[in-house]
């Protein structure tokens, strides 16, 4: 018992003080002080320092590349963007169909412009990682409510006919 007794007194010792003296019981005021049991950490060492730190350049280095060169043998899915508009779609467009049906056609247009409302397009992009397999663009334009035109990478006949016309 007289064991357990010192070391329980050593140990609260070291871990509380007030004012400098050991005390088992917490005293009513707020000057406690906490010293860890264990002994404080060595400093490194210069030469696990630096190796410390050629290490994590080098790592560094190495994850930076993997992006950069990128994996041989690495599947890439392709990735669709945009409105899928296919030349059936734009020959079921005529001239003077109003805004519902031509979204009722086409789907909602990607990109509605809010300065010029009579603008919608319908842009199309499949990639496959940086390259584009496939790029795609149409355009159309209504006069108040009724279709005008249409413009892009597929066009109507009324309007290709349009087009060949006006050119020289």
């Amino acid at each position: 018992p007289a064991l357990r007794s010192s070391w329980f007194s050593d140990a609260m010792s070291r871990v509380f003080s007030v004012s400098g003296r050991p005390s088992i019981m917490p005293p009513p005021s707020k000057q406690w002080k906490f010293r860890p049991l264990t002994r404080p950490a060595r400093p490194a060492r210069p030469l696990a320092r630096g190796l410390l730190t050629a290490t994590l350049v080098v790592g560094a280095g190495a994850l930076s590349a993997c992006g950069f060169v990128g994996f041989p043998g690495v599947y890439r899915i392709d990735v669709e963007q945009g409105n899928l508009v296919d030349q059936e779609m734009i020959d079921q467009l005529r001239p003077g169909m109003s805004r519902r049906q031509a979204r009722f056609i086409m789907g909602s247009p990607l990109i509605e412009d809010t300065f010029n409302p009579d603008r919608w397009d319908y842009p199309y992009v499949i990639r496959n990682g940086q390259d584009i397999i496939r790029e795609a663009k149409v355009t159309l334009i209504f006069e108040g409510d009724a279709l005008r035109d249409v413009e892009g990478d597929y066009l109507p006949a009324w309007a290709a006919d349009g087009k060949a016309a006006s050119s020289p």
